[in-house]
């Protein structure tokens, strides 16, 4: 087996994902290991995709936005997937930008109604 590769229960390890999800991003096809029998392989464009869906994730996008993105990369090049990425981003800056907001707006309601209760305990 070269260096390079990654069987099913390393790639699990390496980046910190249990087998069941290594399974469902294989069946939504964000990843396609290389197979010999019942074995899965995972090469460096493998391991490059799924650095790129975990990095995906924690910026909040949706499975089926990466799996897009993915496939422009796959059909059209770099440019269009940078391009894409770059509409993608603004989508999900707005909307954390909006997810802070409702996030400060609930913590100063919480905040005023803590303050009334501790005052009418006084």
């Amino acid at each position: 087996m070269s260096e390079a590769r990654l069987s099913f229960k390393d790639m699990c390890a390496r980046f910190d994902v249990t087998p069941r999800t290594l399974r469902y991003y294989e069946y939504i096809e964000l990843l396609r290991p290389h197979r010999e029998g019942r074995s899965r392989f995972y090469g460096p464009r493998e391991q490059a995709r799924m650095k790129l869906i975990l990095r995906g994730r924690r910026f909040g996008f949706q499975l089926e936005d990466i799996r897009q993105w993915l496939l422009i990369y796959d059909k059209e090049g770099t440019q269009a997937q940078m391009r894409a990425f770059l509409d993608m981003a603004d989508r999900q800056l707005k909307e954390l930008a909006d997810q802070r907001a409702q996030i400060d707006e609930a913590m100063a309601e919480l905040t005023a109604l803590r303050g009334e209760t501790a005052a009418s305990l006084d």
